[in-house]
């Protein structure tokens, strides 16, 4: 791993619903709410910026891509976490009931770059991985 510092991110990304991104991100997720117009509202997604813009025709599903076994969605976004963070994030949404895409499992295990990740989706159909290593060094292993 690299020791510069790294630098929050931003990413815009549409919705169908200001409302149901709000409960999602800010309810489930435990993002903070920052700026709001009512076309968008930014997130701190664990100190990243995110930005849900109002734009319901650029919602929906996407491609996929065989990874692992799984269908991967091809457009999606994520968060790499400490491992015991993931797991407490899992446990939430698994009691929120929410439905995952790719439920929460340890991938390439035994490899390098083993992990633990998840995927679900936003009420708009936004893709969000969440994922964990238990050694941070493996994060660009080959």
């Amino acid at each position: 791993m690299t020791d510069r510092a790294i630098r929050p991110f931003h990413l815009a990304f549409p919705v169908d619903d200001l409302e149901a991104a709000r409960a999602f991100y800010k309810g489930l997720l435990g993002c903070r709410e920052g700026r709001s117009s009512p076309d968008w509202v930014d997130f701190d997604f664990y100190g990243h910026q995110i930005v849900a813009h109002l734009a319901p025709g650029e919602t929906g599903k996407g491609a996929t891509s065989a990874v692992d076994g799984h269908g991967v969605p091809v457009r999606h976004f994520g968060l790499v976490m400490a491992m015991d963070e993931w797991q407490q994030m899992a446990d939430r949404l698994t009691a929120a009931g929410v439905d995952f895409v790719i439920e929460p499992y340890i991938r390439f295990k035994g490899q390098p770059g083993e992990q633990a990740t998840m995927f679900f989706t936003d009420p708009a159909g936004n893709a969000v991985e969440l994922k964990a290593f238990a050694n941070m060094d493996q994060l660009f292993a080959t």
